[in-house]
């Protein structure tokens, strides 16, 4: 008898785990799954996921993760071909951190509304009012505005960033929730925050949902992510990133949590805490998250469409702060 090569073996470890994963949730395309596994060996490609992502889109992923986790792992790939299943500014990030590579998203329509609420000239004017002042940028923005900043972070590092920094006065774009919740924990410095904001967070996590759910579920803890406004942070036992969330629920001995975020990350929540029950707020989803589909994820694989290009210059003046973020690495 014939025994199966390792491609094969490869494709059906793939389709054999969403199986295992998702048969309580949805019926998968387990073909789809196989051609979505035998398509990255023949590309050498990877496929990065964010942990908004729809399920199955997380399951045939190499590495789901937050953005500070995304952009490492973008940094250690040795694959030809980058596929990134999340919004603009990530997939630009990962080809800013690997300009030889071919970076490509499966939609270029999902887009961040926060990170539009940013530009390039937007953030000249308010370094012009504040001469000399250092700009931090969430990742969470375009590469150009990238281009004109110091330094990056994201949800995890924020904090340890502007401690970094000597300067008393940092600019800090462009959200504000996360601007607010960094300022509780540097209190010798002024940030200078620019007013955006992630809709879903600012908009679908509120005290009133979080309270509703409390009383639901007397026991459980919540937990957000600092992208939400300051009032829902105060009623939180705890804020963090996404990744911050999946190790505070790994070590905590509570066995129930509601889960200020968006709704999809519980999912790797309940996967990687078998033991433990997770509540969501309703309504609580980004749109354009939600963009990126399995057979976008194939389709991308097959055409490297739509394909990641940035002017040289954007690249080469928007890797310093990345690098730096990346240096600093995690604060949560």
């Amino acid at each position: 008898m014939e025994r199966p090569s390792l491609g094969s073996l490869a494709i059906l470890s793939c389709a054999v785990r969403l199986i295992i994963h998702l048969s309580f949730l949805q019926p998968m395309s387990i073909e789809l799954a196989g051609k979505i596994a035998a398509l990255k060996k023949e590309r050498t490609a990877v496929v990065l996921a964010h942990n908004y992502q729809r399920p199955e889109v997380q399951e045939v992923a190499d590495f789901t993760g937050d953005s500070l986790g995304l952009s490492m792992a973008a940094t250690k790939t040795s694959a030809d071909v980058i596929i990134f299943c999340g919004v603009d500014f990530m997939a630009e990030s990962a080809l800013i951190l690997n300009p030889s590579k071919i970076v490509v998203m499966p939609t270029k329509a999902a887009v961040c509304p926060m990170a539009a609420m940013i530009t390039k000239p937007a953030l000249r004017e308010l370094k012009a009012e504040h001469p000399g002042v250092p700009v931090v940028s969430y990742v969470n923005t375009s590469a150009a505005v990238k281009a004109e900043s110091d330094y990056c972070c994201t949800s995890s590092n924020a904090v340890k960033v502007v401690n970094s920094l000597r300067e008393k006065k940092i600019i800090f774009t462009p959200d504000r929730n996360l601007g607010l919740y960094v300022q509780r924990f540097v209190k010798d410095k002024e940030l200078v925050l620019w007013p955006g904001y992630c809709p879903t967070h600012q908009n679908r996590i509120t005290v009133e949902l979080l309270s509703q759910l409390k009383r639901e579920h007397p026991l459980a803890e919540i937990i957000v992510h600092p992208e939400c406004a300051p009032e829902v942070i105060d009623i939180a036992s705890k804020a963090a990133s996404t990744e911050g969330m999946l190790k505070y629920c790994r070590e905590s001995p509570v066995k129930e949590f509601i889960v200020g975020t968006e709704q999809e990350h519980a999912y790797r929540l309940r996967k990687e805490n078998p033991g433990k029950t997770f509540y969501t707020v309703p309504g609580a989803i980004c749109p354009n998250m939600k963009k990126t589909t399995l057979e976008l994820v194939a389709r991308a694989l097959e055409t490297l469409e739509d394909r990641i290009t940035l002017p040289k210059d954007i690249i080469e003046k928007a890797r310093v702060p990345l690098d730096r973020m990346v240096a600093i690495g995690r604060g949560d």
